[in-house]
């Protein structure tokens, strides 16, 4: 299981003071030499976090450094002001992964996964066009096992599983969702689709995820800004690491 670090939530305290602190690319370069896996951005158009140009930057950043960058966000999300549209972005950037999101502009966060509706055949189309027109895998974000066949069809390789639903049973002790998630990842092995998994993954839920086995990825971001401010940034890393790794 790899560890993709998303500073979303660094970008959104930078933003608080209009100024260039926290330093993104400082955290970024930070994240990587203590040993993770990947970055992850979801930039949104209104830019409330990660903008357009830390998109660009941390790109450039993770090619000299060696590690995946993997850019969420909605494939119909269009330039709108200083945000200069996701498709942009990512003919600009090429990144490693591309995470589709069906969020809108008025969601606080992502909040539920793809499914099937009008948007179909333009969604399988922009698929087609990333994937003839750049190497990178192709993940689809997705709530539910009827998920995991909607993917396949539109043509993505990989699917993230959201775990909001799985992180809040896990805290009630819900644990059937356990054997529930499992199924999801047992479907997509079925259909030849690597598996990803975040939202709300902390460090009291994701042992779960790594006994499971058979996840490829895991992106975390506001549970690592979370513990950081109980442990540190470094230490918290580690802590996350260690949980995957051992």
């Amino acid at each position: 299981m790899k560890l993709s670090v998303n500073l979303n939530k660094v970008a959104l305290l930078r933003n608080a003071r209009g100024e260039d602190y926290p330093n993104i690319e400082y955290f970024a370069n930070k994240a990587i030499d203590l040993g993770v896996d990947g970055l992850t951005l979801h930039p949104r158009p209104d830019h409330r976090h990660a903008t357009s140009n830390d998109v660009i930057n941390l790109a450039k950043l993770t090619k000299e450094r060696g590690v995946e960058f993997n850019i969420e966000g909605n494939p119909f999300s269009k330039p709108n002001n200083d945000f200069l549209g996701f498709r942009e972005l990512v003919e600009m950037t090429n990144p490693d992964q591309i995470t589709l999101v069906p969020d809108d502009i008025n969601q606080i966060t992502s909040d539920h996964g793809w499914s099937s509706g009008p948007h179909d055949k333009d969604l399988n189309n922009i698929i087609k066009s990333l994937n003839d027109s750049s190497n990178s895998n192709i993940s689809l974000f997705i709530d539910n096992i009827d998920g995991v066949e909607y993917a396949s069809m539109m043509g993505a390789n990989l699917i993230e599983i959201h775990t909001g639903k799985f992180s809040k049973c896990i805290k009630k002790n819900e644990l059937s969702i356990v054997s529930d998630t499992q199924k999801i990842i047992d479907r997509a092995l079925e259909y030849n689709l690597l598996v990803n998994a975040g939202h709300d993954l902390n460090l009291n839920n994701l042992h779960y995820l790594v006994e499971m086995g058979n996840i490829n990825e895991v992106s975390i971001g506001h549970a690592i800004i979370i513990d950081s401010l109980h442990y540190g940034f470094e230490e918290t890393i580690l802590k996350y690491l260690t949980i995957i790794r051992n």
